[in-house]
């Protein structure tokens, strides 16, 4: 069984073309600016059969086109690497592109057969610098960035995903760091700066949880601008969201 959040059909920003997209359930990091807190509790969710998932997916086939297709996001999917993993092979024998929007922060032999599996990684990177890392995710980015040293020594085509949350993750220094350290990466096919926005914030009231970053204001045209002429200083292809 894979314990579902919700889908979406016909998506369109998470992954090339038209996509279904499955939320799951569960997540290890706890974002300060998360939209969906009620995918982070293991606990919640419908456990659903894979197969329930493959004939949806292959249903929706026709709207895919040549570049579309299926992602897994979340919450966290990787927490869910063992279930996942015969559903991709069979994604994979039905000729469905397969995305997988992940933090990173997981590994073990199951997550890293999986991304062996996974057609294009959607990398989340918080921050760079490790302490506003733990202070805006709880939790540390080491093995996010080892992460991604696998997907680019094993050839594994991956786009580059980052939330510029003013006064958190918006630093000069701190982008020109991740820049310097994945300037060169083969295997990065995108960069998308994806604007904080303020969308989930009546989610927390429903669940009776503080939004501790309702002084936070979305991004300025400004600021969105700087950080892509930032980003296009190291990487080839940069997409404002």
């Amino acid at each position: 069984m894979i314990n579902v959040h919700s889908y979406e059909s016909m998506g369109t920003f998470d992954g090339p073309g038209l996509r279904l997209v499955v939320f799951l359930q569960g997540c290890p990091f706890r974002c300060l600016y998360c939209a969906n807190p009620d995918t982070i509790d293991i606990k919640g969710g419908t456990p659903t059969p894979p197969e329930e998932i493959l004939q949806m997916a292959i249903s929706q086939k026709a709207f895919f086109g040549k570049k579309g297709g299926i992602t897994f996001s979340g919450g966290e999917p990787t927490l869910q690497a063992e279930a996942l993993i015969p559903l991709f092979r069979d994604l994979k024998a039905n000729g469905i592109h397969t995305c997988l929007d992940s933090n990173g922060g997981i590994w073990n032999e199951k997550v890293e057969e999986l991304l062996g599996l996974t057609d294009l990684v959607l990398l989340d990177i918080k921050e760079f610098n490790p302490e506003r890392h733990r202070a805006l995710t709880g939790r540390g980015n080491e093995q996010t960035l080892r992460t991604a040293a696998w997907l680019e020594e094993h050839a594994r085509p991956f786009w580059l995903r980052y939330v510029l949350v003013p006064g958190y993750s918006d630093f000069e220094e701190d982008i020109r760091s991740l820049g310097k350290h994945l300037g060169d990466f083969k295997n990065i096919q995108r960069v998308e700066i994806l604007p904080y926005h303020r969308l989930g914030v009546h989610k927390y009231e429903a669940m009776d949880l503080e939004y501790q970053l309702k002084e936070v204001k979305e991004n300025t045209p400004e600021q969105l601008l700087r950080a892509e002429q930032l980003f296009k200083e190291y990487f080839e292809n940069v997409i404002v969201n």
